[in-house]
């Protein structure tokens, strides 16, 4: 697993915050946030993780979506990722299996390249989707999906919180270890702890970039 410079991993936080400030998205972004080894102060960060809540795009521009089929082989465009976006960035377009423009995947293109991060994207909070996945990996006994829930907002509604950012580059948050966070969202002791060795050993695996898109 390649791992980041502190320094360097912030400042490619703060490079996506300004091209989520300046430029258009695929779909609406509502909040970014990091967690994980960036938000404890590590220093190398073994994984850097970036969370961004999204609206669900409704309407938009649907009679344009025959011209992206024919064009790139892309369905969906005007439905589920915004025309007038991928008119100025087609190279960031990014298809499902089915062959549908896929929101989490576009914006991934778009905001990191092929930079070796995980990005997660999802329309609900990240608080509401780390008890969402908590309970659904407690219930399932899938470790390995939970959601680290320590995690910081940098961008909300259109807002930089330079405050976070100033604590987050000088390593001043505190955060209880993830057992101890975990029971904090209703885990008992021995199955946070177990939930927590389940997720390190997943992301000992992760390699290169990766993105995982939910809908709760």
């Amino acid at each position: 697993m390649e791992s980041w410079d502190r320094e360097r991993a912030i400042d490619r936080v703060e490079a996506v915050l300004e091209t989520v400030e300046t430029e258009p998205m695929a779909v609406p972004v509502r909040e970014v946030w990091v967690y994980g080894d960036v938000a404890l102060g590590l220093d190398p960060v073994e994984r850097l993780d970036i969370y961004l809540t999204k609206d669900i795009l409704l309407h938009d521009d649907a009679d344009r979506e025959a011209a992206f089929v024919e064009e790139y082989g892309i369905q969906s465009v005007g439905k589920t990722v915004r025309a007038e976006w991928a008119d100025q960035f087609p190279e960031h377009l990014r298809a499902t299996a089915g062959g549908h423009a896929a929101p989490e995947k576009c914006l991934a293109a778009h905001l990191l390249g092929d930079e070796p991060v995980h990005l997660e994207v999802c329309n609900a909070s990240f608080e509401d989707n780390v008890r969402q996945r908590l309970k659904g990996a407690l219930a399932q006994d899938s470790y390995e999906q939970i959601l680290d829930p320590r995690g910081v907002c940098l961008w909300k509604e259109g807002t930089r919180s330079e405050d976070a950012i100033e604590k987050l580059r000088a390593g001043e948050l505190v955060f209880p270890t993830l057992p101890e966070a975990l029971e904090m969202l209703g885990a008992d002791s021995d199955t946070a702890n177990e939930a927590a060795e389940a997720l390190a050993a997943a992301r000992e695996t992760q390699e290169g970039q990766s993105v995982r898109g939910d809908v709760l």
